[in-house]
């Protein structure tokens, strides 16, 4: 940062990233090949966890109830720590603690496998393997943020390469463990799962991560080893609050997160279960399975739409495209036919995840990277923190007003967040980081 720059063209530089920075491939180069390849092949073993927990606790014995506590136990690890993880990130190397949390959770899962191999499955050690594996993740995500603009110089098309990703493993990793499962046993599930996180450490160990640019702010000067230069050690409790100031200064970042505790709730949170059992109980699980194909096949085109569209405003752009989300929930609560339904998923699908990209890419190009990893913490923390309250409400809310009502109404809210993310003017106003600065240099994103 020179003496002449504005904090806009320093925020721009900092979302654009050293790796393959201003000189260097918009998207694809070997490292951001290897740093994809990760995150690909990890989000298609996250998908098969599940069904190998449901089939394994299932026939041994366990209910339902021990199924949601075994995966409750790692989500909960996660929200609990993923904000200490940011700090975390911010102070050391990315690319290790990376490392070190796919290899932690490579040991986990090799111990779950063992563990359904030999029939001793006891639901506490299976819990305890969750909250390892919960924790790892708090180290591992927040440094996802800033490693995508430090490899691509198109941080938006790379996260649409990223979503594309994960949205094809959404539709295969399901369908791999039932297999897995059906002419084998859960335990290969976990044999699989923990080789995930092997190619997932391998590929993050042959990747070359450039330095984090130099951020703006509070910025504690250039890194050396991972760490910024001039930062006190143990100051752990400066650095968190230092995030939070970040968080609070920048009114679109806080100003969604907040709306989005409301669609967690009231949304996204209810949407999941009751859409499950009111298909599961009127059409049968072939329908519940198409639809979930339907969804993540949505989810595919919003990615594609992502990758090609580049709207100036791309927080109002991806609030738009949120609105088709109701279409999920409301084609499921009104009892529509199976055809209807899976469109209405279709539909839903590409919306929110053309939303994730606009929404990935605003953050990490407009928060200056001294901070980014604490700032996505955050962000993390407050977008997931209350989908578990939905999703405990969905129950009750549906046994004193019947699923399909809760569903309308789920529907009916799907429409308001959106709406009044546009009425904030923090929000609608957001100018894409690569877009020319104005010309007082003011910094919109720190309105």
């Amino acid at each position: 940062m020179t003496g002449t720059d504005t904090p806009r063209e320093t925020a721009v530089r900092a979302g654009r990233g050293g790796g393959a920075g201003a000189t260097g491939p918009a998207v694809w180069s070997r490292d951001f090949a290897l740093f994809f390849t990760a995150r690909a092949v990890a989000a298609l073993g996250d998908t098969m966890l599940p069904v190998a927990l449901a089939a394994g606790l299932l026939a041994h014995g366990y209910g339902a109830g021990a199924v949601g506590g075994a995966m409750a136990s790692s989500a909960a690890a996660f929200a609990a720590l993923v904000i200490f993880g940011g700090v975390v990130a911010d102070r050391f190397s990315t690319r290790r603690l990376m490392i070190g949390a796919d290899l932690a959770r490579l040991v986990t899962q090799s111990l779950a496998a063992a563990l359904f191999f030999t029939g001793h499955v006891v639901l506490w050690q299976i819990c305890a393997i969750g909250v390892v594996n919960g924790v790892a993740a708090a180290v591992f995500q927040p440094g996802v943020a800033s490693t995508v603009p430090r490899l691509a110089r198109d941080v938006q098309g790379a996260n649409g390469a990223i979503r594309l990703a994960e949205s094809g493993a959404q539709l295969a990793g399901p369908a791999v463990a039932g297999l897995l499962v059906g002419f084998s046993s859960p335990g290969w599930v976990f044999v699989a799962h923990a080789a995930t996180y092997a190619v997932s450490a391998l590929c993050l160990l042959l990747l070359r991560l450039p330095a984090a640019p130099e951020g703006t702010g509070a910025a504690t000067g250039p890194r050396r080893g991972g760490t910024p230069a001039g930062r006190r050690p143990g100051a752990f409790r400066a650095d968190l609050v230092q995030g939070w100031r970040e968080f609070r200064a920048r009114p679109w970042l806080w100003g969604v997160i907040a709306v989005w505790s409301l669609y967690m709730v009231a949304v996204w949170g209810p949407t999941v279960p009751l859409v499950a059992t009111e298909v599961v109980g009127h059409h049968g699980p072939r329908a519940y399975g198409l639809l979930n194909s339907a969804l993540g096949a949505g989810t595919v085109v919003g990615g594609l739409l992502a990758l090609r569209l580049r709207p100036r405003r791309m927080l109002r752009a991806g609030a738009v495209a949120l609105f088709v989300f109701f279409a999920f929930p409301a084609t499921v609560g009104a009892g529509l036919g199976v055809a209807a339904m899976a469109a209405g998923a279709a539909v839903a699908g590409a919306g929110i995840s053309f939303w994730g990209v606009m929404w990935a890419t605003s953050v990490q190009t407009q928060v200056p990277a001294d901070v980014l990893n604490r700032i996505h913490a955050y962000d993390v923390a407050g977008s997931l923190a209350m989908m578990p309250v939905g999703r405990a409400l969905a129950g009750p809310a549906a046994a004193a007003l019947g699923a399909d009502r809760v569903l309308l109404a789920a529907a009916a809210i799907s429409l308001v967040v959106p709406a009044v993310m546009l009425a904030v003017p923090a929000v609608r106003g957001l100018v894409r980081a690569d877009a020319k600065a104005p010309a007082s240099g003011a910094d919109p994103g720190a309105r």
